[in-house]
């Protein structure tokens, strides 16, 4: 057999047909968009929660100076868990607290943006599947934000 009778005999590559390196290249592809989403989420919650501990500490230290009756433990004691302790308990309260710089509401913003912290990583958790293409998990997790949502207006009536 003559090398132009082997070359016959060998067949050629269809160009429909995947071969083995385009498939190592899709694999990677989406390994890099799964990283790129997770980077996404967990820069979320990074930042959710720094926020609200330097929302926190700015409240507590707004408090110790523009109140420095309180700098003792038990007057301390006494404003935070005493029977005469005042939060805002709705977000209309704290607004209106942030606007008179009230350092009980700069708390309370903080633990707001705490709470809230996760809420908006099922947010954005929703839009990394549409990125990723993930039908089923983009509607599950849309049920799972709605639910949340929910449960915080429940909450809200039934308190």
């Amino acid at each position: 057999m003559t090398s132009k009778d082997a070359s016959a005999a060998r067949p050629h590559p269809d160009p429909t047909t995947p071969v083995a390196g385009d498939a190592d290249a899709a694999v990677e592809e989406e390994d890099r968009r799964v990283r790129r989403v997770e980077l996404i989420i967990s820069l979320v919650l990074r930042v959710g929660v720094v926020t609200s501990l330097l929302v926190v500490v700015a409240g507590l230290v707004d408090g110790m100076v523009s109140q420095p009756a309180q700098r003792t433990s038990s007057a301390l004691e006494q404003h935070l868990i005493g029977r005469t302790a005042s939060f805002p308990h709705t977000f209309g309260a704290v607004f209106a607290g942030l606007g008179h710089g009230d350092p009980a509401a700069i708390v309370a913003a903080g633990l707001l943006l705490l709470v809230i912290t996760p809420v908006l990583r099922v947010a954005v958790s929703i839009f990394t599947f549409v990125y990723q293409h993930d039908a089923l998990f983009t509607i599950v997790t849309t049920f799972v934000l709605a639910v949340l949502i929910g449960s915080f207006f429940l909450g809200k009536a039934g308190g």
